[in-house]
């Protein structure tokens, strides 16, 4: 089962790209997985930072992009397992992360998923951020199993989430 929520969501700011993180962190649980998906600039880890804020995590918990650590973990509601595959080279470095046992504690965001597909578990969210001509984003979510799905319509439930 794979559902996309069409035709996505225009994210005008940064602050609106939080606020759909921090939407989709309320609804996260152990267990969960997340794929992002988009170029570089594209907004990833200012999502994650509102993801990380919805899950409960700290402000004083620095939220970054784990590039060069490739996974970072932060504790909270909802602990956060926030990982990175743009510097993975080969599918045999993924098992050293340890992203297998983390689902088992935590909720589980990879940025640069489409890097290694075959890394995410079966049924997970999959947000794909592009950038539009006048620099606006363009946010879909694609769920590929039940919990996908459901979280999918949690990210994309209309109205305003500037603000919230």
């Amino acid at each position: 089962m794979a559902t996309t929520i069409e035709p996505g969501r225009r994210v005008s700011s940064a602050g609106e790209m939080q606020a759909l993180g921090q939407r989709l962190g309320t609804a996260l649980r152990v267990g969960d997985g997340v794929a992002l998906v988009g170029p570089l600039g594209a907004g990833k880890t200012t999502f994650v930072q509102g993801l990380a804020r919805g899950m409960g995590v700290t402000a004083d918990r620095h939220v970054a992009s784990p590039t060069f650590a490739l996974v970072n973990e932060h504790p909270g509601r909802t602990p956060l397992v926030h990982a990175d595959f743009y510097r993975v080279n080969d599918p045999r470095e993924i098992a050293e992360l340890g992203l297998d046992e983390a689902y088992d504690r935590a909720a589980v965001v990879v940025e640069w998923a489409e890097r290694f597909p075959d890394a995410a578990i079966a049924d997970r969210l999959i947000i794909t951020l592009a950038i539009e001509p006048d620099g606006a984003r363009r946010l879909t979510a694609n769920g590929t199993g039940a919990r996908g799905v459901a979280l999918a319509g949690v990210l994309m439930a209309g109205g305003d989430v500037a603000g919230s």
